[in-house]
């Protein structure tokens, strides 16, 4: 593949087990939970958004096809973390205290929450 086509990882501001508001698409305004982060395509897929419906065949002889609901990845530019005390949306900073790992403590700025 050409270098101009390598997809590099993006730093993404949502984690698994988050909670999210879609604030974009045809989903918008739906809360959930993230399942799922895909950084090489700042993809992500959240609890009940983005439902989409997949025919299936049977596979074996006197099994019946089936109609199957999944979610499918939403980017997550089109998400903000949600706070479930305050309702509300908000963005991420980052505060200069660390975990016991050594990482930044991610807190929403509207509510002043530590999310980590």
């Amino acid at each position: 593949m050409p270098q101009s086509q390598v997809k590099t990882r993006a730093r993404m501001h949502v984690k698994s087990g988050d909670t999210v508001q879609v604030i974009a698409g045809r989903d918008k305004g739906k809360v959930g939970e993230v399942i799922k982060v895909i950084p090489k395509s700042s993809q992500i897929l959240v609890k009940g958004v983005n439902i989409r419906t997949r025919h299936v065949k049977p596979r074996q002889d006197g099994e019946s096809g089936q109609i199957v609901t999944e979610e499918a990845p939403i980017h997550s530019s089109n998400v903000m973390l949600y706070s479930e005390k305050e309702k509300v949306a908000s963005r991420v900073g980052y505060t200069f205290t660390f975990t016991q790992e050594g990482r930044k403590v991610r807190v929403l700025k509207k509510t002043g929450e530590i999310i980590d």
